[in-house]
């Protein structure tokens, strides 16, 4: 049994049937019969979970008012099978809802999270991060934002074991050169610029790739992380962003995310 993890098992022989209090953020919600959802949940010990809420959609239901995305929870949950019935849950307190486009950027989180993370499977550290960026969201500081969304990416593909090496090419292994432009392609690695850029893909320097790796090799990396992409200069900051766009979508095996093209609708709008 994992530490701070308030699971009850029937035996040693059985998976846990009863999971207690356990931190949870809500990734998507629906409809499940007349009176009932189905809510996929992120927990801190346990990973990705589905579970049902029995009359959620109820009037006089005690989970209408909490089963809300971007807010953390305690959940209690039973079950041995695929989908869990959810027992209980309780706002954990924290942060508001982020609201307009934070709220669409906490979406897309959600949206990451449920294509790349498999069910039942741990992420501790990632759910800690993924809370601190859900606050950073809910705040009123605008410039932090979008650098805790590029740390989270990049933080999420470090999770996952799909990060180049920053410090080097991936396919020579050469050393970065500091003012050499190289780009980050998702079945290659980093690479010198050249004709990507001429695809779309704009270069970061040797230097900036080393101040992100370097940041991203520490113990608890991600106040420094944001605080690299916070101090990287307008060209830098879109570059990265392109380039993550472009890796996440190869790892979620789809052109474009859905959250992102309802931003694209609305910015259309």
């Amino acid at each position: 049994m994992r530490r701070g993890c308030a699971v009850l098992a029937t035996n040693r022989s059985t998976p846990a049937s009863r999971v207690l209090d356990e931190p949870a953020f809500v990734l998507q919600s629906f409809d499940w019969s007349e009176t009932s959802l189905i809510v996929e949940v992120l927990t801190r010990h346990l990973g990705r979970v589905t579970l049902v809420a029995k009359g959620a959609k109820r009037p006089s239901s005690s989970f209408r008012p909490i089963l809300l995305p971007l807010q953390v929870l305690k959940v209690t949950y039973s079950g041995d099978a695929e989908i869990r019935t959810l027992k209980s849950a309780l706002w954990g307190g924290g942060n508001v809802m982020p609201k307009g486009e934070a709220l669409l950027s906490g979406f897309y989180l959600n949206e990451l999270i449920l294509r790349l993370l498999q069910r039942d499977d741990p992420h501790p550290e990632l759910f800690d991060i993924y809370a601190q960026t859900v606050s950073i969201l809910a705040t009123q500081d605008e410039s932090l934002k979008a650098p805790a969304l590029r740390s989270f990416e990049l933080l999420l593909l470090k999770d996952l074991g799909w990060l180049p090496d920053f410090k080097r090419q991936s396919l020579t292994l050469q050393p970065l050169k500091d003012e050499e432009s190289y780009v980050w392609i998702a079945e290659v690695g980093l690479r010198e610029a050249g004709d990507a850029e001429q695809g779309g893909l704009i270069g970061l320097t040797g230097k900036s790739w080393r101040n992100l790796g370097a940041a991203l090799s520490l113990p608890n990396p991600q106040v420094p992380l944001i605080r690299v992409c916070a101090e990287m200069v307008t060209q830098h900051r879109q570059s990265l962003q392109s380039q993550l766009r472009s890796v996440l979508h190869y790892h979620c095996g789809v052109s474009k995310l859905r959250t992102r093209q309802f931003m694209m609708d609305l910015q259309s709008l």
